[in-house]
């Protein structure tokens, strides 16, 4: 679509100063978070793909897809999937300067955010590492966070949201969550959520997005429950006095009518993929929505002629049954073989890019509705005249009323069921 003058306008002043300071000759739009979050409300019932850049391959496809969709786009990475005990080669601190050079190289004109998903906090110990660790993220290029303490009781979960936001810059994408996703267990409620946001807001801390666990999970969607669509819209209907927009996560294997519909009757403007992309970028065979298929003994059926070489997958089966690894443990071949499969011959690497892209421009244009939001999102940078397009929501809540201890005392009112234990992440 080549370097408009609004592209090169938004390019001198939309570029936070952590990525004017590691790329200052670069042509790549990199955005804070809530850039794309204003381009997709400018449109209406829109929702950015939050790409799961589990490998090379699927940022290599989002992005081209987004540039193919005209469409404003994210590209993330979670803390199981990129911190420091990675089971992926793209992590936190690679991320930014892999989608920098990605995009100066093909040419891509749409605002990109780089999104620290899913950074968990689940005890004092996290979030004593949260005040040293997230800072270096940001220094690496990240321009937006999602920070994760619904592992723990509401309380303690608005706290720890508190404790970390210094160490947040103002400008950059801000998303919480309330619920672990973990399917029909535990969903969240109303009361959680309106807990969470009231606190947040009382404290100036306005979030972009918030998550929840409204029935969906993370990876292989086994059951035919998935997003329950009528809670989502309650919750997000609860939030409006509050602007703040909806993350949707665990989208792999819901159906494009279940998403469609979560674009059309709630404010959700964000909607994470993860496991459909690594299984379309291998060559896996998929269905409409991504969702990986079985053969008659239960395991995955590789396209012959697509993603990677059937050689090097053959290899990767045996590495996981060597582990002894389960189908949903097979995210864990990302970080042994990323060199291998950059290792390939060149017609493979395109082909397994292709792959990504022809899928992610599908859903981008004909399910979440994000074709031509771009310019949307260089428009709010314009507006702004700042890399900073500013806060949606404004304090109503009054501060002195959510004091630590009233907020512990707060937090006993509410009744809400948890779901079972366990390690739900991503």
């Amino acid at each position: 679509m080549g370097y408009t003058a609004d592209f090169e306008k938004a390019l001198q002043v939309g570029r936070p100063p952590n990525i004017s300071k590691l790329f200052p000759n670069s042509k790549a739009l990199i955005v804070s978070g809530k850039v794309i979050d204003r381009a997709m409300l400018a449109k209406g019932k829109a929702i950015a793909m939050a790409g799961n850049g589990r490998n090379y391959f699927v940022v290599r496809g989002v992005l081209k897809a987004a540039q193919r969709a005209n469409a404003a786009v994210i590209i993330e990475i979670a803390k199981s999937e990129g911190g420091q005990k990675a089971y992926c080669g793209v992590n936190y601190w690679n991320m930014a300067r892999i989608v920098d050079a990605l995009c100066n190289e093909m040419g891509i004109t749409v605002p990109v955010a780089i999104h620290a998903d899913h950074y968990g906090i689940k005890n004092d110990k996290d979030l004593a590492a949260a005040k040293i660790e997230v800072p270096t993220m940001f220094e690496a290029g990240m321009t937006s966070i999602a920070i994760d303490a619904s592992h723990l009781p509401d309380d303690q979960n608005l706290l720890a949201n508190i404790a970390v936001n210094p160490c947040i810059p103002s400008w950059a994408g801000l998303e919480t969550e309330v619920g672990e996703i973990k399917g029909k267990e535990g969903l969240s409620t109303v009361p959680e959520a309106l807990f969470l946001i009231q606190g947040l807001n009382a404290r100036n801390i306005f979030p972009d997005w918030i998550a929840l666990n409204n029935g969906t999970t993370h990876g292989i969607e086994a059951s035919d429950a998935g997003i329950q669509v009528g809670l989502t819209a309650d919750i997000h209907k609860a939030l409006v006095p509050y602007s703040v927009s909806g993350a949707q996560h665990g989208t792999s294997g819901n159906s494009s009518d279940r998403l469609r519909e979560i674009a059309d009757r709630t404010a959700t403007t964000k909607a994470n993929v993860a496991t459909a992309l690594q299984m379309i970028s291998w060559g896996l065979e998929v269905n409409d929505y991504g969702n990986a298929q079985l053969d008659a003994n239960g395991n995955f059926i590789k396209v012959k002629g697509e993603g990677m070489t059937e050689e090097l997958w053959a290899e990767m089966v045996a590495h996981a049954e060597s582990k002894g690894w389960k189908k949903g443990d097979y995210k864990n071949l990302n970080l042994p073989f990323e060199n291998k499969l950059l290792a390939q011959p060149q017609e493979v690497r395109e082909r397994m890019a292709k792959r990504v892209e022809d899928f992610a421009y599908k859903m981008m244009v004909e399910v979440l509705n994000a074709k031509d939001t771009a310019p949307l999102g260089i428009a709010a940078i314009l507006k702004s005249g700042s890399y900073d397009v500013g806060a949606k929501a404004s304090r109503v809540e009054d501060p002195s009323a959510w004091s630590d201890s009233q907020i512990v005392e707060r937090a006993k009112t509410i009744v809400s069921d948890k779901g079972p234990e366990g390690n739900f992440e991503d």
